[in-house]
């Protein structure tokens, strides 16, 4: 049995993402924690950044939120929502940040849904919606979305369009209106998934250890290209002892 859980290795998978220079917009949760990772691992030249506009935050404790005041410990600026917002749009900035998501539902082209299951007006199920979600995943470069991996989630129509990703295809972006960038990254419990430079369809960057490709696919509504596929390399013994240690030692996330 592998010394690690399944949180932890989607969380060091995250991390390996970052760069130096990468401007990381998070929310709470297990986004918060890759990115706290990344700057202690493999990017201490990223900065991370809140909706509340909390910029490069020293991060001695994990916050429960992005209000949580422990955002704003020895931040390099203390700035306001439109702050943050602006950063996203500004053409400086934008296409080095990196946004972190969660949702409902994906489909093949990186769209999210986190509105509702079912009909919008008599909905099965009415999630908080798009909060940030719709300006990051419309203004920032690239975004990586936290996924758990069920059939229910990866599916070929979403009930509701929140965030949009490649919307319909290679040029749905620039129909819209909408600056060059979109879904970098999709990492679940069992895999890794990228976007092809061409189709901007879904497809298998890496399968978990212990997990095959034709187990990811039974739990997907529709189908990906899997040949490109490599195992991920399991969490190190350092990483797991900073994530462990430094990033989330009260285990409030992980």
């Amino acid at each position: 049995m592998p010394d690690y859980t399944q949180k932890e290795l989607m969380t060091i998978a995250a991390a390996r993402e970052i760069k130096d220079g990468d401007i990381v917009f998070c929310g709470t949760g297990i986004s918060m924690v890759a990115a706290m990772a990344a700057k202690h691992i493999c990017a201490p030249g990223s900065f991370i950044f809140f909706e509340t506009g909390a910029v490069d935050s020293l991060l001695e404790e994990v916050p429960m939120a992005v209000s949580d005041s422990r955002v704003m410990f020895r931040t390099s600026v203390n700035g306001s929502l439109a702050d943050s917002f602006a950063a996203m749009q500004n053409r400086f900035t934008g296409p080095r940040v990196i946004g972190i998501m969660g949702a409902a539902q994906i489909d093949k082209y990186g769209n999210l849904n986190s509105t509702c299951i079912g009909d919008y007006f008599r909905p099965k199920v009415r999630f908080s919606g798009s909060g940030g979600a719709c300006d990051v995943a419309s203004f920032v470069n690239r975004t990586i979305t936290f996924m758990q991996h069920e059939k229910r989630k990866f599916v070929t129509k979403l009930d509701y369009l929140t965030s949009p990703g490649y919307l319909d295809g290679p040029d749905g972006r620039k129909r819209a209106g909408l600056p060059e960038g979109g879904p970098m990254f999709v990492i679940t419990n069992m895999a890794t998934m990228g976007f092809d430079d061409l189709t901007k369809e879904m497809y298998l960057t890496g399968y978990f250890p212990g997990i095959n490709p034709q187990k990811i696919l039974d739990n997907m509504g529709f189908g990906i290209d899997v040949s490109r596929a490599k195992e991920v390399a399991p969490p190190t013994p350092g990483e797991l002892k900073i994530l462990r240690e430094r990033c989330d030692p009260q285990r409030l996330i992980l």
